[in-house]
């Protein structure tokens, strides 16, 4: 990979890697190997979370597509091997992002969901996981995410009082109008009925004003980085946003 041509992206735009990919590898290991070298370098490197995660599912039976994939994320860190998130002074108000990919999968048509929380400034979490089961509909593909990111919000307000430090009420931010009336209606519609109940706690902490859920455009959304590969343009636009500097 030294002479490799770099790239401005770690993953192709639009394209899902599948189990049915490709042919199987006759020694997985390399793959596996570098796999995991890539998932110690996502602990400081948000910008390569997604992808790394997703040929992740791949490494009992990995494929020469699968491997194709890898060698691009190669590829993108040769490009940005210079490149860190950067920290500044700031407030403590928490600002957290929720997205979700529709039944992007195509093995099983899971959704993948996405969310990065920053402490003013500063990211401090980013997450990039299969839901735990499909969603009927992007409505709850995106609700099942909000009360993932919630939780997590949670987790840090529990850690502000055990520091006795002062905290806002933290704000989520979600591109999905249906999601949000969800959170914020008290009135149950018959055709959210199966969404299960336990994501029904975003409501119950908008109602306590533990959290307020506000409504942000998609192209503003940079939760986008954890669900899904983007263009260049978009994608370089929202690593600059987390941000991630030379």
């Amino acid at each position: 990979m030294i002479n490799a041509k770099p790239f401005a992206t770690p993953a192709v735009s639009g394209k899902l890697l599948s189990i049915h990919d490709g042919d199987a590898l006759s020694d997985p290991t390399v793959f596996q190997s570098v796999v995991e070298a890539l998932q110690y370098l996502t602990i400081t490197h948000p910008d390569i979370f997604f992808v790394v995660n997703q040929v992740c599912q791949f490494l009992h039976k990995p494929t020469n597509t699968h491997w194709v994939a890898v060698k691009r994320i190669l590829r993108y860190i040769k490009k940005t091997h210079n490149h860190g998130l950067l920290y500044r002074p700031g407030s403590l108000n928490i600002n957290a992002f929720s997205d979700a990919d529709y039944a992007g999968d195509p093995d099983d048509r899971i959704s993948t969901g996405g969310s990065c929380i920053y402490l003013g400034p500063n990211l401090i979490s980013w997450s990039s996981t299969k839901q735990g089961g499909v969603s009927r509909s992007s409505t709850e593909a995106e609700y099942r995410q909000l009360a993932y990111t919630a939780a997590t919000i949670s987790w840090f307000r529990h850690l502000f009082k055990y520091f006795k430090l002062p905290l806002s009420c933290p704000t989520l931010w979600c591109d999905n109008i249906s999601a949000l009336s969800l959170a914020s209606n008290p009135v149950f519609h018959s055709r959210t009925l199966h969404v299960e109940v336990d994501y029904h706690y975003v409501r119950e902490k908008v109602v306590r004003r533990e959290l307020t859920v506000r409504y942000l455009c998609t192209t503003d959304m940079i939760a986008d980085l954890f669900i899904k590969g983007l263009p260049s343009a978009r994608f370089s636009s929202l690593v600059l946003k987390l941000p991630i500097r030379a």
